[in-house]
């Protein structure tokens, strides 16, 4: 059986990944956001001293 790129059957699975997957890229998104945050603090700091 062909099947072409745009049909999605309804036995497809969902194109979601897992639970923890998420969780983690949820976990790595607010890391990434905290050590950018303490690289512009450090910035400012080491600035006015």
């Amino acid at each position: 059986m062909r099947r072409s790129i745009g049909v999605v059957l309804w036995s497809d699975p969902e194109d979601e990944p897992p639970e923890e997957l998420r969780e983690t890229q949820a976990m790595l998104r607010r890391a990434s956001f905290v050590l950018a945050l303490a690289m512009v603090i450090a910035m400012f700091v080491l600035g006015v001293l």
